[in-house]
């Protein structure tokens, strides 16, 4: 483990550096990692332009990166269930205390949980991470190391769609196809869905929709008229979809969802824009459609861990582009240009395979 930790830090908005910080000694209940892929998020990329996400704001550096997966090389004492060696997937939203949403199961809700990469919280995008021993998941040998890293977008399709109750038979409209559109995507299709509409500004996007087993694309335009985006909804899935799974967090998009989804269906809000939004409540309300609210996931990586492996869900052709650590500042410029879909950076120097 010589050479210290290289690690991607964020120190005010738009000073992002490669800086080498002291390697990390894992308490009891900790696994020490060497990191391999890393995804950049969306929200990474969010911190950096703006140095803040609602009320989250940088206050100190901070280490970015939530998608991640690698190799365990130091097991704390109590650590039952991990061994050196093992390849995990991180989940990176730990709880810090036995709260009423962790009791629930929902501890994604907790006020207190840590979670990778939300100030002040570091990150993962480095190459040696301690984290929470019971918070990482040991991959089958058939699961690439970014395949783990994938499982954290893939957990938000995931939650997604649980709360929207997919199933067999669902029809389902996605507004945006981005990452979380396309794993949203994925996973509806794994749960039942027998048709599934997906909408986008670009067309290549729904051309790799199209490739990943969306049933129809809608190309929609700035300025478009929500009432009439779900006409063409309607018209081009036969009918109005049970569910409505928004990725895109605009406030016309939100429109388009609600006036889309069929009386008695639900709308679920993934997408996180302007915190107050001009919304068709009333129409909802008397055609009983449900809105419900999507923050990060829970319980959802041993379901992605089984979907990977068995080969229900590939999620292989979202990377587009392979970085290693040392040129992250580049992956982030192409991640912000919007290039490509999930740009993936390899933190082990000795091995850049996915």
């Amino acid at each position: 483990m010589a050479g210290g930790n290289l690690s991607v830090v964020l120190h005010a908005q738009k000073d992002l550096r490669l800086e080498h910080r002291p390697i990390p000694e894992p308490g009891p209940n900790d696994v020490l990692l060497q990191m391999h892929s890393v995804g950049i998020c969306g929200s990474d990329v969010h911190y950096w332009q703006n140095g803040q996400i609602g009320d989250f704001v940088l206050t100190k550096p901070m280490v970015l990166g939530h998608e991640a997966a690698g190799r365990v090389v130091k097991v704390g004492s109590a650590v039952k269930h991990l061994k050196v060696g093992d390849r995990v997937a991180i989940e990176p939203g730990v709880p810090r205390e036995m709260d009423e949403f962790f009791k629930k199961g929902r501890y994604n809700l907790s006020p207190t949980i840590y979670f990778c990469a939300t100030p002040p919280d570091d990150g993962n995008l480095c190459q040696y991470y301690k984290h929470s021993a019971n918070f990482c998941y040991k991959l089958p040998d058939n699961v690439t190391f970014e395949e783990g890293a994938l499982i954290e977008p893939l957990s938000v399709g995931i939650h997604a769609c649980r709360r929207a109750g997919v199933t067999l038979g669902t029809t389902v409209l996605i507004c945006g196809a981005g990452p979380i559109g396309l794993v949203s995507l994925l996973v509806a299709k794994a749960m039942g869905a027998s048709q599934v509409i997906i909408t986008d500004l670009s067309p290549e996007r729904l051309t790799i929709a199209k490739e990943l087993g969306a049933d129809f694309q809608l190309t929609v335009k700035r300025g478009d008229a929500p009432q009439q985006l779900a006409k063409s909804v309607e018209e081009k899935l036969g009918d109005q979809p049970h569910v409505t799974i928004e990725c895109s967090g605009v406030e016309s998009s939100i429109q388009t969802a609600i006036y889309a989804t069929k009386a008695g269906g639900v709308v679920v809000l993934v997408g996180l824009g302007s915190e107050m939004a001009n919304i068709p409540l009333i129409h909802a309300a008397v055609r009983e459609v449900d809105i419900r609210g999507v923050f990060r996931y829970c319980n959802t990586w041993p379901m992605a861990v089984a979907m990977l492996a068995s080969g229900k869900v590939n999620v292989k052709p979202l990377v587009t582009h392979r970085f290693p650590l040392e040129q992250a500042v580049q992956a982030f410029e192409t991640t912000r240009q919007g290039l490509g879909i999930k740009v993936m950076l390899k933190c082990d120097p000795n091995d850049q395979k996915p």
